[in-house]
């Protein structure tokens, strides 16, 4: 079956897909921007570029550092960034729902070795 993805673009240069979507949700559930690429199969500098450029977009950081401790640091969604992947997904299923009947008549229309 066809699968819509959804790209929201802020001007030329700053967007936001689903990679960095998940990125932001792995942060969230692991507390580590480093476990976090790892899982999406990263390093740590491409993860650490991709948290970069969305926390440059906004007026306000999507993911902070946290200081060390007896585990060391490690970082956590802001607010803003627990908003951000809820305004995304909610859009996303939105998406996906009014889009499904053009997606399911296209599908029908595929080739039989594509289907």
């Amino acid at each position: 079956m066809a699968k819509l993805n959804v790209r929201i673009e802020f001007g030329d240069e700053d967007a936001v897909g689903p990679g960095k979507i998940r990125l932001l949700e792995l942060i969230e559930s692991s507390g580590s921007i480093a476990a976090a690429g790892r899982d999406m199969g990263m390093s740590y500098r491409r993860a650490w570029l991709l948290i970069d450029e969305v926390n440059r977009c906004f007026r306000k950081p999507v993911v902070e550092k946290r200081t060390g401790g007896s585990h060391g640091g490690g970082a956590a969604l802001t607010p803003f960034g627990q908003a951000l992947v809820t305004h995304y997904r909610a859009i996303e299923t939105k998406a996906a729902s009014a889009a499904a009947p053009h997606l399911r008549a296209l599908h029908r229309e595929l080739r039989a070795d594509k289907a």
